[in-house]
C-alpha cells in the first residue's frame, strides 16, 4: 500500500490532484457547467497520461465540482449542481445575516470530511459494499424515489402540503417529452423542442437564479450582509462548530457513501437524506431553514462522500453511479482497463494509486476552498448590484446555452425563472419541484418496469410490498412523511398540552 501512496505522491500527479480541484472547484460554483461537462472536457487530455494519472485528474476534478456547487448555494442561492440544492436551505440565509465566510468555511471542512469518509469506503470496503447495489431492483428505486420526495415535502419551507404541491408540479415536469419506457410521447403542446423533455440543469438555473435576480432588481437593499469584525476565513470558528457536530458529519458521510453506492441516486437524495436525519436529531430543529450550521454540514459532507460511493459500484461491477462515473468509465475502458470483481487484484496498481490521489485531492481541497472562498465572498459582497445583477444573468444565458447548445433550454430556463418567482410570492419552494424533476423520471422507470415483470409473474403486489429493502424504504419514506405530526403529539403529551 506505501508503494501505491508514494506513486499517488509524485510531483507530477499532485500537480495533477491540484489543478484538478481547483479547476472543478471553479466549475462547480458556475451554474450550470456541471461535474459531468467538467470531467468529459479533460477526458481526451487524460489519454496520453499513465491510466493511474489520467484517472486522479478526471476524480480530482469531480470531486472539486461537487465541492465548487456548495459556493453559488450559499452566496447566490442557486445550487451550482443539482447536489447543492439542500445548502440552499441554510447556507443562502447565513449569507444573508452576514456569515457567508463563515458558511463557505463550514462546508469547505464538511466536503472534505464527507470526501475522505467515501474514499476510506472505496479503499477498503469496496468489494462487500458493491453487493449492496445488485441487491436494488426496479421497485427497490422507485420507493427510494418516493423516499426523496417525502424528504423534500416535509423540509420544504412553509407548510407540508405546499411541499407535496410542488413535489406533484415537479413530478408533471418530468413527465413532458417521450416517456421512459415504452416511448410515449406526453404533454410536448405539438412543440418539437419538448420532445427531449424538461432539462434539469436549465430548470435548476431558472428556478433558482432568475427569482433571486428579479429580487435584487426590486428591492434596494443590499445583496449580502458582513458582519463586522467576521471577515477572513473564521476557521476557527468553523472547526470549533465541526467538532461539537462531529457525529452529524460522520453520520451524514456515511449515509452519502451509502446512497453513492446506489446507481443512479447520486448526491441530491444523499444530501436530503442527510439533512432529514440532521434535523431529525437536532435539539434545535426549528432553526433548520433559517441559517443553521449543522444544516450545512450534513448536505455537504455528504454530497462529496457519493463521490467515493460512486466509484464502489463502477469499478467493482462497471455500473456507473452517476453521469460523472460513466464518463470515467468510459475513459477506463478506452485505457484498456476492464472493471469487474477482479479489477482491484489484476491491475491493483492503477486503481489503489488512484484512490491514494482521490484522498490527496480530498485533503487539498481544504487550502484551495479556503482561499477561493474567501475571495469569492468578498468579491459577491464588493460587487455593485448594477454590475452583478447582469453578470450572473450572462451566466444563467451561458450555461443553460452551454448544456446542449440549444437556445431553448434557455426559454425554458427563463420561462420556469418567471413562474418559479410567482410561486414563491404563494409560499411555494422551488426546491420540491427540482426534484420531483429529477426524481421523477427515476419514479417512473422503477415503477413500469417493476410493474412489467409482477404482470409477467403474476404478483404485481409482491414487486412492490413483497420485497424486504423495499419495505424498508417505504417505511422510512412514511416515517418522514409523518414525522412532523407524531413529534407535534409527542411534545405536546410531554407538556401535557390536549391534542387539537
Amino acid at each position: 500500500m506505501l508503494d501505491f501512496l508514494a506513486q499517488a505522491l509524485t510531483p507530477f500527479n499532485l500537480t495533477l490532484a491540484l489543478v484538478g480541484v481547483v479547476l472543478g472547484t471553479v466549475i462547480g460554483a458556475l451554474p450550470g457547467l456541471s461535474a459531468t461537462m467538467a470531467v468529459a472536457v479533460l477526458v481526451p487530455f487524460t489519454f496520453a497520461m499513465d491510466p493511474a494519472s489520467g484517472l486522479i485528474a478526471l476524480g480530482a476534478i469531480y470531486t472539486g465540482a461537487i465541492y465548487g456547487g456548495a459556493f453559488a448555494a450559499i452566496l447566490v442561492n442557486t445550487p451550482g449542481t443539482p447536489s447543492a440544492i439542500a445548502t440552499t436551505f441554510d447556507g443562502y440565509p447565513m449569507a444573508r445575516r452576514g456569515d457567508g465566510s463563515l458558511a463557505v468555511t463550514l462546508a469547505t471542512l464538511s466536503s472534505v470530511t464527507g470526501g475522505l469518509v467515501g474514499a476510506v469506503f472505496l479503499l477498503l470496503l469496496a468489494p462487500p459494499l458493491a453487493k449492496v447495489a445488485l441487491a436494488f431492483g426496479p421497485p427497490e428505486y422507485f420507493w427510494l424515489a418516493v423516499f426523496g420526495l417525502t424528504l423534500i415535502s416535509a423540509l420544504s419551507t412553509g407548510n407540508m402540503l405546499k411541499g407535496l404541491i410542488g413535489a406533484c408540479f415537479g413530478l408533471l415536469l418530468s413527465m413532458v417529452g417521450v416517456a421512459v419506457v415504452g416511448g410515449d410521447i406526453r404533454f410536448t403542446l405539438e412543440s418539437q423542442t419538448l420532445l427531449g423533455g424538461i432539462n434539469v440543469i436549465a430548470a435548476l438555473i431558472g428556478l433558482y437564479c432568475i427569482p433571486v435576480l428579479i429580487d435584487l432588481v426590486a428591492t434596494p437593499d443590499p445583496h449580502l450582509k458582513v458582519a463586522a469584525g467576521a471577515g477572513g476565513f473564521r476557521l476557527a470558528e468553523a472547526a470549533r462548530l465541526a467538532w461539537r457536530s462531529k457525529v452529524n458529519l460522520l453520520r451524514s458521510s456515511v449515509i452519502g457513501t451509502l446512497v453513492g453506492i446506489l446507481p443512479g441516486a447520486g448526491g441530491s437524495i444523499a444530501a436530503l437524506v442527510s439533512y432529514s436525519e440532521a434535523r431529525r436529531s437536532s435539539k434545535r430543529p426549528e432553526r433548520f431553514g433559517q441559517g443553521e450550521p449543522d444544516g450545512i454540514m450534513a448536505t455537504e459532507s455528504a454530497n462529496n462522500a457519493t463521490v467515493g460511493g460512486g466509484f464502489i459500484p463502477t469499478l467493482v461491477l462497471g455500473i456507473p453511479g452517476t453521469p460523472p462515473d460513466a464518463v470515467i468509465l468510459g475513459a477506463l475502458l478506452v485505457q484498456g482497463i476492464r472493471t469487474g470483481p477482479t479489477l482491484f487484484v489484476q491491475q491493483g496498481s492503477i486503481v489503489y494509486t488512484f484512490i491514494f490521489g482521490l484522498l490527496i485531492a480530498t485533503v487539498l481541497m481544504l487550502p484551495t476552498g479556503l482561499v477561493l472562498g474567501r475571495y469569492a465572498y468578498q468579491s459577491i459582497v464588493s460587487i455593485p448590484k448594477a454590475v452583478l445583477v447582469p453578470t450572473v444573468a450572462f451566466m444563467t444565458v451561458i450555461g443553460s446555452y452551454a448544456i446542449q447548445n440549444s437556445p431553448s433550454d434557455v426559454v425554458i430556463m427563463w420561462a420556469l425563472g418567471v413562474m418559479g418567482w410567482g410561486l414563491n410570492r404563494f409560499g411555494f419552494s422551488p426546491s420540491p419541484i427540482v426534484l420531483g424533476l429529477i426524481l421523477g423520471q427515476i419514479a417512473e422507470q422503477g415503477f413500469v418496469q417493476a410493474y412489467l415483470i409482477g404482470n409477467a409473474t403474476g404478483n404485481v403486489a409482491g414487486m412492490y410490498f413483497g420485497r424486504p429493502i423495499s419495505l424498508a424504504i417505504l417505511a422510512l419514506a412514511l416515517l418522514t412523511l409523518f414525522y412532523p405530526w407524531l413529534s407535534d403529539r409527542w411534545r405536546r403529551r410531554r407538556r401535557g398540552t390536549p391534542d387539537d
